[in-house]
């Protein structure tokens, strides 16, 4: 498969930048719709009862997912730097050292999945009367980390040499098949949250089964040859320090959504379910703004490796811009047309639809902040620096919101879903403004040595 790559280190900055996000962008989409499917589905087949029951699984399936996921960010920013630099060495190694790593976390991630699901759903105090189907959903979805591993890890190192069209070609075939699975397996077989997990994970497996056959189609340093895939120790410590530090922060930015899950489950079932749907729909405001920190994680690691500063900072400003435009427009059409979105997810309960409003007023609106504050830190791991921005997660993300829901939201008076949710806006902020800083200081300092 041949397709045109785009070029990083030259050429207008901003359409380059549109040229490449918009791919990432429709593949992001298509991966929150797998959940989005499933939700829909099972809301209109199985009741609201199964809708919160998936729902219920989100926060904590990710703080788990999300520490293994980071390093295949350490994979693709290692590979944009070998790139820049035009060291045809390290990015083969990274390669087949990139591969390999994806196997065993998704191994890992299975075992762990599967033991800890119903221990960790209790914790969150997940209503009783859902926390079997949200068990059986969670564990059957972790049976699938394998794949969900080396599409990440693979699809990353295909964005950072400049390819985002393979990807949202593989997951358009894998997401067509994801949706007919979830209709034989919910409406044919009556196989409820269990039909729409299985259907899941087997899309995952055809979409990590094509990104695989793709770089072992390419004829650069990405090639990749299966009989030469092994551990290069310089390679993986590379990658473990740069995607150690993003998963981790990942999984900071998780534990903080597990706490406000846990609050979101004291209000009750029905609320549960309008909160899991309204959540849904901020999943694909979230990733079309994510998309842009990917963008910002490989232009700026190119450009780096090869030394042109001036132009790491235009790619920065311009990704900023970007993302805050994007973010406004989507967050207040997903406000304006809340209802009937919410509808297409629930459909026997106008209560359920009422709290979900009142979710996305308070956190799509202001997600143009959540982008700005991940495009920096996209910036800021393209810089090779990672540590940073996973100290500032800890205290201006996950920090904030604990402190939040430990006091602010336990006085009596502000004991509300509106007070809860709006800790995510003090916190984007906060962060964002904080790595702004520490971004533009950084590029200072290095460009001031490379002189």
């Amino acid at each position: 498969m041949k397709t045109k790559k785009v070029s990083m280190l030259d050429g207008p900055i901003l359409p380059n930048i549109i040229r490449y996000t918009i791919p990432i962008i429709l593949t992001s989409l298509l991966q929150v719709f797998y959940n989005a499917a499933d939700l829909a589905i099972v809301g209109r087949f199985c009741g609201s009862l199964s809708v919160a029951a998936v729902g219920a699984t989100g926060s904590i399936t990710n703080l788990i997912l999300n520490l293994f996921i980071g390093l295949s960010v350490g994979s693709g920013v290692a590979v944009a730097h070998g790139i820049g630099c035009d060291n045809k060495k390290t990015v083969h190694r990274t390669v087949h050292t990139a591969v390999p790593a994806a196997i065993i976390s998704g191994v890992v991630l299975t075992t762990v999945g599967v033991l800890l699901s119903n221990t960790l759903l209790q914790m969150m105090d997940t209503p009783e009367n859902i926390l079997p189907l949200s068990t059986l959903y969670m564990r059957i979805i972790f049976c699938g980390s394998t794949f969900s591993m080396v599409y990440n890890f693979c699809s990353s190192i295909l964005r950072a040499v400049g390819d985002t069209k393979s990807p949202l070609i593989f997951l358009s075939i894998s997401g067509l098949i994801n949706v007919l699975l979830n209709i034989i397996f919910v409406t044919v077989i009556d196989m409820n949250v269990a039909g729409v997990a299985l259907a899941t994970i087997i899309s995952q497996a055809i979409s990590a089964v094509l990104v695989v056959m793709a770089l072992m189609k390419r004829q650069d340093a990405c090639k990749l040859v299966l009989k030469e895939m092994k551990i290069y120790k310089d390679e993986l410590l590379r990658i473990i320090k740069i995607g150690l530090p993003a998963g981790i922060q990942g999984s900071l930015f998780a534990i903080s959504n597990v706490v406000i899950q846990s609050s979101v489950n004291s209000f009750g079932d029905i609320f549960v379910s309008g909160s899991s749907a309204a959540s849904n729909l901020e999943g694909f405001v979230y990733v079309c703004l994510n998309s842009f920190h990917q963008t910002a994680v490989n232009f700026i690691g190119q450009n780096l490796g090869a030394k042109q500063h001036d132009r790491v900072k235009k790619i920065y400003w311009t990704c900023l811009g970007c993302v805050a435009f994007v973010g406004l427009f989507l967050g207040c059409t997903v406000r304006l047309f809340g209802r009937q979105l919410l509808g297409i997810y629930i459909t026997d309960s106008d209560l359920a639809i009422t709290y979900g409003l009142i979710r996305i007023t308070y956190t799509c609106i202001p997600y143009f902040l959540c982008g700005m504050m991940d495009v920096t830190t996209g910036a800021l791991r393209g810089l090779g620096s990672s540590l940073p921005p996973m100290i500032i997660s800890i205290i201006g993300v996950c920090g904030i919101r604990l402190f939040w829901v430990y006091t602010i939201f336990q006085i009596p008076s502000l004991h509300s879903p509106e007070c809860l949710f709006t800790s995510y806006t003090i916190s984007w902020l906060t962060s964002f403004i904080i790595q702004l800083f520490v971004f533009l200081s950084l590029h200072k300092k290095i460009s001031s040595t490379s002189v």
